[in-house]
């Protein structure tokens, strides 16, 4: 477990670790402990908040830290997935050009554009989250955004067999995996509803339809999942929560 552990976050983080030998054994049990990582970006999230209120920062501060802080921790490893998945796309080739266009390591003008606009909204969404409120349920996202990116990853077909995201899905416990990340989910989402029941309830829905939409886009255009494709889902969904979260929280104080 602890091998797993550290292995998820030898992956998926740039969190100092102890070194463990990279094999199937140890990564045995690496997805469950995925959403630990978003919980660390949350934790960072909420704490940062606090520290803008002492401080009298403003909201602009506050996005443009929380995205800062999400990059540094995961060192961009989804945000490159993000990139190669847009370019991929933006092709409108045929399966066979989609999947070599992942492959390749450059970043194409299409991605750079839509990287471009994904962090504009983010930090502008993020910043009208600054309050404590706001900020639990960011932090809440990126838990939920983990532990719902590790269960499609077990349950969805695989557009290959080999990579990056089959290392850690051939070896996983796929009933412990899929009770531990099921569990996760249910537990962030009613987190957040306990913090506000309307944007909780909205969050829900709305990654429930990203993750309908994530399957029909990987099946139909690639036909299966990468892990590129993974990386490019837990990016936007943790856009659609930002997103989500903050129009309902606006809308609640309108009303």
């Amino acid at each position: 477990m602890l091998k797993s552990f550290i292995s998820a976050f030898q992956m998926y983080s740039r969190i100092p670790m102890p070194k463990v030998e990279w094999n199937e054994k140890n990564r045995r049990y690496s997805l469950c402990f995925f959403p630990v990582i978003g919980a660390v970006i949350g934790v960072l999230t909420v704490l940062w908040q606090l520290l803008c209120e002492r401080l009298c920062f403003g909201s602009f501060m506050f996005g443009a830290v929380v995205m800062l802080i999400n990059i540094l921790v995961t060192g961009g490893i989804h945000l490159d997935g993000f990139c190669d998945t847009c370019d991929a796309r933006a092709s409108w080739g045929d399966k066979e050009k989609k999947l070599a266009i992942l492959k390749d390591s450059h970043i194409g003008a299409f991605a750079a554009i839509k990287l471009g606009v994904y962090l504009i909204v983010s930090t502008a969404a993020l910043s009208e989250l600054f309050s404590f409120e706001g900020a639990v349920i960011t932090g809440l996202g990126y838990v939920l955004s983990r532990s719902l990116s590790g269960l499609t990853a077990v349950t969805f077909r695989g557009a290959k067999k080999e990579g990056t995201l089959q290392s850690f899905t051939e070896p996983a416990h796929k009933k412990i995996t899929l009770i531990v990340l099921s569990a996760m989910a249910v537990l962030s989402c009613t987190a957040m509803m306990l913090v506000s029941l309307s944007a909780g309830a909205a969050v829900t829905a709305a990654v429930l339809l990203a993750v309908l939409y994530y399957r029909c886009i990987s099946y139909r255009e690639f036909g299966g999942i990468t892990g590129d494709l993974a990386g490019w889902f837990l990016q936007m969904c943790e856009l659609v929560i930002a997103l989500t979260a903050a129009i309902v929280l606006r809308l609640t104080e309108v009303i």
